[in-house]
């Protein structure tokens, strides 16, 4: 095997992947209810806190809402139950003397547990009608929608890296909105509106470390990984072991404009996909591959100089660029 082919088999889903999956889901699962689930694989289920009994019983009859992402995370919220249900779990209300009854009398208003799915290296979430199943594939989700009927949601996983799981809804750290638990800890991504530019660069310049690794910082921002990170550094003429501390504020900010243009065009064309593993709801491939500049291009001519693409090891992965256009400043 190649170098090329090892450090593409390494490769994992990163935001436009995710995003691709999320923005396809988003019309077939808003509003649908879960009619039934089959767990054929409990790894897949190694984030959940519970058997896969408990995933099945608490998923089973309720409604979902519109996806939502941040970073390489996917979650679709959860319709809160309807207050009859509530009681009907609680019990009978029962209390003692000068006691409130410990039965819920009202209707939550917004959504409390989500289905939190990531891809890790090799997930798929396709969408399929419900005679439909894929190999490998470790839950089985079928929906009832209001307009477009029966529909089945298959997570596919070949390495059982990947996981789905309910988790509760928390506050995000820096506000506006809700996240699942396992998730907090994620730093906003730069395509999410509510992204602060100045907290990631004041987050860059107090890192002690290397441009590249701090972009693969899920804490410091979220969403880039091995791919786009070389694409990125490579459009912003910057070498990847450039330490933050000797990175100057208007090269922070360029590199910050090239993540976005790189993952925008990425977005565009479906994402990156090298083989079948990395799939949108519809099981068809992207093409941003077709584009890239530095990632995989090991002995291939700088498109801006004709220099070849260097590749060197960088924390178990790889490391491309222009050993011309890219030196460390």
């Amino acid at each position: 095997m190649d170098a090329a082919a090892d450090t593409r088999r390494l490769t994992v889903p990163e935001l436009p992947e995710v995003e691709v999956v999320r923005a396809g889901l988003e019309p077939a699962v808003t509003g649908a209810r879960v009619a039934s689930v089959t767990v054929f694989d409990g790894r897949s289920l190694r984030r959940h806190d519970g058997p896969a009994e408990d995933f099945i019983d608490r998923l089973v009859g309720r409604t979902l809402l519109a996806p939502q992402r941040r970073g390489k995370f996917m979650w679709i919220p959860l319709a809160p139950l309807p207050l009859s249900e509530i009681q009907e779990v609680a019990g009978p209300a029962s209390k003692a003397p000068g006691q409130e009854s410990s039965a819920p009398t009202s209707l939550p208003e917004f959504p409390t547990e989500a289905v939190v799915t990531h891809l890790g290296m090799s997930g798929q979430v396709l969408l399929r009608d419900t005679a439909t199943d894929d190999l490998r594939t470790r839950i089985r989700i079928d929906l009832q929608h209001p307009v477009h009927g029966p529909l089945r949601l298959n997570f596919v996983d070949q390495r059982i890296f990947g996981s789905m799981a309910i988790d509760t809804l928390v506050p995000s750290v820096d506000g506006g909105d809700t996240v699942p638990s396992k998730v907090v800890h994620i730093a906003r991504d730069p395509l999410d509106e509510r992204f602060d530019d100045s907290l990631f660069l004041a987050r860059l310049a107090r890192k002690n470390t290397t441009i590249k690794r701090a972009l693969l910082d899920q804490t410091v921002i979220s969403g880039i990984g091995n791919i786009y990170a070389d694409e990125s550094l490579w459009a912003a003429r910057v070498h990847y072991d450039q330490p933050t501390a000797t990175l100057s504020r208007p090269r922070a900010k360029l590199l910050l404009a090239e993540v976005r243009l790189v993952l925008r065009r990425a977005l565009a064309e479906g994402g990156t996909s090298f083989d079948a593993q990395y799939l949108n709801v519809n099981g068809q491939s992207g093409y941003f591959a077709h584009s890239l500049n530095a990632y995989g291009q090991q002995g291939k001519p700088c498109p801006r100089c004709g220099r070849p693409i260097i590749r060197e090891s960088f924390m178990n992965r790889g490391s491309h660029f222009c050993g011309f256009c890219q030196r460390v400043r």
